[in-house]
């Protein structure tokens, strides 16, 4: 045992020592002392006569210092034992660091020969050209390869040389080629070509991209280069033609709907209702599963909703009745009746009816996660009522029977803000506290937003005048009384001018604003928070939202593409950072990753 120990310590001792060496060697050739570097790598392809590794650290440290005959001699000696042709690269290159073209030449085709009687070298041969950027000898090397032996693929390779020698269209026809042999690669190819394609349609690669596939799509039945030009589609924000190349798919292959719900609920996410009512009202008809017909018709009503005026409400009304009359008050239903006694609350004002309704769903044999969802919209019509202390109830059953959930700390949160509308800024923040630390990192967001409000007026207004009356008009935005709330929030900016709640207030009046699609006002605000509060925790927000504006609303893409860029740059530590860095790219006319 003793002896076996002694072993196993001299061997942990010599692998310690050699660990150590190598990451000195590691070190000078990276800090550029070549010398010390050569030194510590002979010392260790001494002891380690086998590893290739070392050996070409060598080779590549004398060519560094000019020592080319010594390279040669050296590759030249390993090649008497050793049949290995990425070796004859390696002597080719010194030869052109020599500028011998002749001989470097020479022994490139004879590394391209070596193929000849056995492709599968094209591996270490192909690494080796493009390890010194010979990028046209790996394209012949891999092209030969694949010609002699055809069950080889080197069209990732390929593809990858194309794409650094800027000819995208060989590129591109590689990647397909890739896919073509294997579909486990189109996930990877879809990376990579995202590199070299924008949300552009008239992009020069787009439209290339988009050839290819169609000819594709024209010459086989394989539904995979729909799948492809769908995804283009989405990438460009295309989503009705994207919706086009998927009911192609479904059609042809008649298996599951998911991939159209996923369309759909991209395009609403990215506010293309219209495409997105579309996608889901092609659902609706085409399923023969109630519970995705029903999900559909959810999504449906929620998008009319979304982009309603108040002329609309009654036909969404209408439609409601008819979708329950025909699938039933039902637990089935549960998600749509929650739905309907929302808009019945906070767009038709029949809270009394909302509620009835929903407390007659709290009579279903259904789920505890089920049944919290019927109180969270029982506590917000509550809230809408203004009894307040009914729908604290509501939201503290939810605490106790769904403890830790992400569904009882958003009750939490409820518990919080329905404190808030009270006035009662005390007790809410100590709420507010204990959640900024939630699970769900949009309830977290949300309480630290809240709890600073509260704290930042709470410190310089001991009487909390200015923010009891900003509590009032989030109160009325959340009861859907948007004109009173911006009255309300026009008498803080008039009577509170130095106060720390003015940017807040002068952002959510603008959010308010940009509900009645007043841009030119809310724009407005946007400016003067960035002009004026430089110093707000609020700035990147009126940053992205005024960039959003330009963007997405005025058609000032250049207007947009600074605020941006004065995001990132100023304020890199932003939620916001990510997707300004996209949208700035893509108005650049970058590749968007």
């Amino acid at each position: 045992m003793l002896k076996r120990l002694i072993i196993l310590f001299l061997f942990f001792l010599a692998w310690s020592t050699q660990a150590q060496e190598e990451f000195l060697a590691k070190q000078y050739f990276k800090e550029g002392q070549f010398e010390k570097a050569l030194s510590s790598y002979k010392k260790l392809y001494i002891k380690n006569q086998n590893s290739e590794s070392y050996l070409l650290k060598i080779i590549a440290i004398e060519q560094q210092l000019e020592l080319y005959n010594s390279a040669e001699n050296r590759i030249l000696k390993y090649l008497e034992n050793n049949n290995k042709p990425d070796f004859l690269v390696e002597l080719g290159f010194n030869y052109q660091l020599k500028k011998d073209t002749i001989n470097a030449n020479l022994y490139y085709n004879k590394a391209i020969t070596s193929l000849d009687t056995k492709p599968i070298y094209a591996f270490r041969v192909g690494q080796a050209f493009e390890k010194h950027s010979l990028l046209n000898q790996a394209i012949t090397t891999y092209t030969k390869a694949m010609e002699l032996k055809p069950s080889l693929n080197f069209n990732f390779q390929l593809a990858k040389i194309y794409g650094a020698q800027g000819d995208v269209e060989k590129m591109f026809n590689s990647y397909i080629s890739l896919v073509e042999d294997s579909y486990a690669y189109l996930n990877t190819i879809k990376r990579n070509v995202s590199e070299f394609i924008t949300e552009d349609s008239n992009n020069e690669y787009n439209i290339l991209l988009r050839k290819i596939l169609l000819k594709k799509i024209q010459t086989t039945q394989d539904v995979i280069w729909n799948e492809m030009l769908s995804w283009l589609f989405i990438q460009q924000k295309d989503y009705y033609k994207a919706f086009v190349q998927e009911k192609a798919i479904y059609k042809r292959e008649q298996k599951s709907l998911s991939r159209l719900v996923e369309l759909g609920l991209i395009a609403q996410d990215q506010k293309q209702y219209q495409d997105a009512l579309t996608v889901f009202d092609y659902i609706t008809e085409t399923t023969q599963d109630m519970s995705m017909q029903l999900s559909a018709l959810k999504k449906v009503l929620e998008i009319k909703t979304e982009i309603a005026t108040a002329k609309d409400y009654q036909s969404i009304n209408n439609k409601y009745i008819e979708v329950l009359d025909t699938f039933g008050k039902t637990p089935q239903t549960l998600d749509l009746q929650i739905n309907y006694a929302h808009f019945l609350a906070f767009y038709l004002n029949q809270e009394t009816e909302a509620i009835k309704l929903l407390k007659d769903t709290l009579k279903y044999n259904a789920s505890r996660l089920q049944l919290a969802n019927v109180k969270l919209e029982l506590g917000d019509i509550l809230v809408l009522q203004e009894k307040f202390n009914e729908a604290l109830i509501y939201y503290t059953q939810i605490e106790r029977n769904l403890k830790n959930s992400t569904l009882a700390q958003e009750a939490r949160f409820r518990v919080a803000k329905t404190s808030y509308y009270k006035g009662d800024f005390k007790w809410a923040e100590s709420q507010l506290k204990i959640l900024k630390s939630s699970t769900s990192q949009l309830t977290a967001n949300d309480a630290l937003d809240l709890k600073l409000l509260i704290s930042d007026n709470k410190a310089e207004d001991s009487l909390q005048i200015a923010l009891a009356k900003y509590a009032k008009a989030d109160l009325l935005a959340f009861q859907n009384k948007n004109v009173e709330a911006i009255q309300l929030l026009n008498q803080i900016l008039d009577d509170h001018k130095t106060e720390v709640i003015i940017p807040q207030a002068l952002l959510k009046q603008a959010l308010l604003f940009e509900k009645q699609h007043n841009y030119q006002k809310a724009k407005a605000n946007y400016q003067r928070i960035i002009s004026d509060y430089k110093d707000s925790i609020l700035i990147d927000n009126a940053l992205y939202y005024l960039a959003e504006i330009f963007a997405n609303k005025l058609a000032l893409p250049e207007e947009a593409k600074a605020l941006y860029e004065n995001l990132l740059f100023n304020y890199s530590d932003s939620i916001y950072a990510v997707d300004a860095r996209k949208k700035f790219r893509a108005l650049r006319g970058d590749a968007i990753n």
